[in-house]
C-alpha cells in the first residue's frame, strides 16, 4: 500500500468520527432550540471533500511520503483537537444558532472568528502535498475559496442576527467570535 492510500485512511477515518461527533451537536443543539441557517450550500462539502480525497489519493500514487508536509499535517491535528475541545457541544458541520447561548471566545477563538476554516483551508493544501499531489492541492484549494465566499457571509449574517438579538434581550454581546 502506498503512503496516499495510508494516509486516506486516516482521514477518512477522522473524518468519520467528525461526522458523528456533529450529528450528536446537531441533535443536542436542535433540542435546544437551534435555527439552521446557510442549508442552501452544505452540499459543496459533500462534493469538495471527497473529490479531494480521491484526487490526493490517485496523484499521490506515484510519489514518496513527504515527511516535512506529515509533520506538517499533524501539527494541524493538533489545531483540531484545540478547535474541537474550544467549540465543545458547539461544534458541528452545519450554522446552527442557539438563541441565547453565548458565543465562543476560548482556545483559538480568542484571536481569530473562523479557526476551523483556516484548519481546513491549510489541511486541503498540506494533505495533498504529503503525497506529493500539488494538482490536488490548489485545485481544492481554489474550489474551497469559492465555498467559503458563500459559507463565511452566511455564518456571519447568523451571528450578527443571533448578536442583535442577544444584545437587545441584555445579554452580554461581547463574548468574542466563534
Amino acid at each position: 500500500m502506498t503512503g496516499a492510500v495510508w494516509l486516506a485512511g486516516v482521514v477518512v477515518a477522522q473524518r468519520v468520527l467528525e461526522l458523528a461527533i456533529a450529528r450528536r451537536n446537531e441533535r443536542r443543539a436542535r433540542a435546544a432550540g437551534a435555527v439552521e441557517v446557510g442549508q442552501g450550500h452544505y452540499w459543496l462539502f459533500f462534493v469538495l471533500h471527497p473529490a479531494w480525497l480521491l484526487g490526493w489519493v490517485f496523484e499521490g500514487q506515484a510519489h514518496p511520503t513527504s515527511w516535512g508536509f506529515l509533520t506538517a499535517y499533524a501539527a494541524l491535528q493538533g489545531l483540531r483537537v484545540w478547535i474541537l475541545a474550544s467549540l465543545g457541544e458547539a461544534w458541528n458541520t452545519r450554522i446552527l444558532v442557539i438563541p441565547g447561548a453565548p458565543r465562543v471566545a476560548r482556545g483559538p477563538y480568542r484571536f481569530m472568528a473562523h479557526p476551523n476554516y483556516v484548519l481546513v483551508a491549510l489541511e486541503l493544501v498540506v494533505t495533498p502535498l504529503v503525497v506529493g499531489a500539488w494538482r490536488t492541492a490548489l485545485v481544492a484549494t481554489v474550489a474551497n475559496a469559492l465555498v467559503m465566499a458563500i459559507r463565511i457571509p452566511a455564518e456571519e449574517r447568523a451571528l450578527r442576527a443571533y448578536l442583535t438579538s442577544t444584545t437587545s434581550s441584555g445579554a452580554d454581546a461581547s463574548t468574542g467570535g466563534s
